[in-house]
């Protein structure tokens, strides 16, 4: 079975690598389009190209080659722009590097298995969880740097949410109350700085507040972004005061920022009980009990034996 395995990785092996040199050294262009066009045409310079670009190039051809559903590119482009991630060509990145590391790593263990003892159900297993977690791993990738930017937005909504009071209660509108804010805070916290600024973008291409505010806290994810969503989109529905309501809603999100802060306080004691009982009590052990044992080996023990 391994034979047959190795023998069909060489042949593709063998084929691609025959493929490509027959492009680059007997595939003619030039002459092609001479003979057919009975005219001299002049190939333009080629412009060396970074290697980074012709990999980027190879995984979009390669994303483009994976069937999917309708259903998992829309849930896949909503996680990417979760993650920040909001290129042209990123969704197929993600596929294309899909495809390389569910066909690289499986090789690799391929490769790095032929030689040895194991049995052979053993070995078809680590390949599989070799394709498996290639296949996997930009998805996870791409769960956890969304996780991280949910976190950084969440960090840095209350002082935006603080200036944006300072913003409308100095006579700003909301629309140029979270321009400023975005201006304000490129540096400090770029990523609620970012999604702010498409927010502006997006009202000055014609989009509605509300629709453009409820976009926001769609494209983001987060709760504590979400409740704020709703709190402008009321305010300016009903009529009532932008500053006011960003206010009170201040003040709550201090109330429950202490809440949670007191909560993870209280649960300090209950998580700290493992480290004390694995690290801090042995030493303490050794530290007060082992003199007392080492005196009691020294003296103790001969006297015994001499009884």
């Amino acid at each position: 079975m391994s034979a047959l395995v190795l023998a069909a990785v060489l042949f593709i092996a063998i084929t691609a690598v025959g493929t490509l040199l027959g492009q680059k050294l007997w595939a003619k262009p030039k002459e092609a389009i001479e003979r057919v066009t009975s005219t001299e045409v002049e190939m333009a310079e080629e412009v060396p190209v970074h290697p980074s670009l012709v990999f980027r190039d190879l995984l979009n051809r390669l994303g483009d080659r994976l069937p999917t559903s309708p259903k998992d590119v829309t849930v896949m482009q909503k996680r990417l722009i979760r993650a920040g991630i909001r290129g042209p060509s990123s969704l197929r990145l993600l596929y294309g590097a899909k495809v390389a590391l569910g066909i690289g790593l499986p090789a690799v263990m391929l490769l790095a298995t032929v030689g040895s003892s194991a049995e052979m159900s053993n070995k078809l297993m680590a390949i599989l969880a070799a394709a498996g977690l290639g296949f996997f791993a930009p998805n996870e990738y791409v769960s956890l740097i969304s996780k991280r930017r949910q976190k950084q937005i969440s960090r840095g909504l209350p002082n935006a949410l603080d200036l944006m009071v300072v913003c409308v209660e100095s006579g700003l509108g909301l629309d140029q109350a979270i321009l400023q804010v975005a201006k304000e805070l490129e540096h400090a916290h770029p990523e609620i700085s970012e999604e702010f600024a498409l927010v502006n973008l997006e009202l000055k291409a014609g989009k509605r507040r509300a629709e453009a505010l409820r976009t926001l806290g769609d494209r983001t994810s987060v709760d504590d972004l979400k409740k704020l969503v709703a709190v402008l989109i009321q305010a300016d529905r009903f009529g009532t005061g932008v500053a006011q309501s960003l206010r009170a809603h201040a003040d709550f999100m201090r109330v429950q920022a202490r809440q949670v802060a007191e909560e993870k306080a209280a649960k300090l004691g209950v998580k700290l009980v493992f480290p004390i009982f694995f690290f801090i009590l042995p030493t303490l052990f050794v530290v007060t009990v082992g003199p007392v044992a080492v005196k009691i080996m020294r003296e103790l023990v001969p006297m015994m034996q001499g009884i």
